[in-house]
């Protein structure tokens, strides 16, 4: 049987690098802070009941405190922009940590229109995910030059989805529903090893689910892509805001197409076994300026 794979890597890949890959968006109108300076400040953890969970490690979301402002200021991780909330007192930019960010200090800058700037600091904590190791047929491993073309293509393809953004309105407490009932059969950052071959870190999480069983949309979005993806199979993209995305993959049917916009709970798809899988299951991510986290950090406990 062959080996699952969901969410390939962007990066280029070989045939024998074909399987260990895993892939990891946005722009908000821009508006000064009330103060153009300012030590860096430390992220403060939100009250309990606010969504996405506060976790500054690699795989997890820092919520870093921006202050008061008239208007939504723009925060950047790098040149990447981030998604930035409010509340009834603050702007809060929340930051998608890669699963290969390096535990330590980081930063993210604030810009204004007067050309200046400010930086942010939180720190990166270690996290240390589980790994498996497995001895598989090598048949499994390595791609065949027709799969590594088509995956080659199919990676092009993604990174400009994974590069869209549009200004939607996401809403200020981002509790996701789970998209599909069941028992969760592989977590996200689980590390896998073929045949002493490091395979990169499970970006999303698995619902184990019969085939058939209806996807539901976790939040309001928009549909930004649909198809048949060589490691992921029948597979639909949602654009939930501010850069914030989602993907579900091994899709027996796709009941969406690019530009519906759908509700919360409202069919997407059905469970399936398409791709590279063993089995019938879901497999979901969620993607944060171009990072993939831990979708259970949008769920209540």
């Amino acid at each position: 049987m062959p080996i699952e794979h969901a969410c390939p890597s962007l990066k280029k890949l070989t045939r024998r690098s074909a399987l260990l890959g895993g892939i990891g968006l946005l722009a908000l109108p821009a508006s000064p802070l009330a103060a153009a300076s300012a030590t860096p400040a430390a992220p403060a953890l939100p009250p309990l009941g606010v969504w996405p969970n506060a976790s500054p490690v690699p795989g997890g979301v820092a919520r870093l405190s921006l202050g008061p402002a008239a208007q939504r200021p723009v925060a950047y991780a790098g040149d990447v922009p981030l998604l930035v909330l409010s509340d009834a007192i603050e702007w809060t930019a929340l930051v998608g940590i890669p699963l290969s960010a390096a535990p330590g200090e980081a930063s993210i800058t604030v810009r204004f229109e007067s050309g200046g700037q400010r930086q942010i600091a939180y720190t990166v904590a270690p996290k240390q995910y589980r790994e498996q190791r497995l001895k598989v047929s090598p048949a499994t491993v390595d791609l065949s030059p027709d799969d590594a073309a088509r995956y080659e293509r199919e990676r092009v393809h993604l990174a400009t989805v994974t590069a869209t953004f549009t200004e939607l309105s996401p809403q200020a407490a981002l509790r996701m529903r789970v998209p599909v009932p069941g028992a969760r059969s592989s977590s996200f950052g689980l590390r896998r090893v073929f045949n002493g071959q490091a395979r990169s870190p499970h970006s999303g999480m698995d619902i184990a689910a019969a085939t058939g069983t209806p996807v539901l949309a976790p939040l309001p979005g928009r549909v930004i892509d649909t198809g048949e993806y060589f490691f992921n199979g029948g597979t639909v993209w949602l654009d939930h805001g501010g850069g914030l995305l989602s993907m579900y993959c091994h899709l027996s049917a796709i009941d969406a197409a690019p530009g519906d916009m759908l509700d919360t709970g409202q069919r997407l798809g059905a469970v399936g076994a398409t791709g590279r899988v063993t089995g019938p299951h879901l497999h979901w991510s969620v993607m944060l300026n171009r990072a993939m986290v831990d979708p259970a950090l949008f769920l209540p406990a």
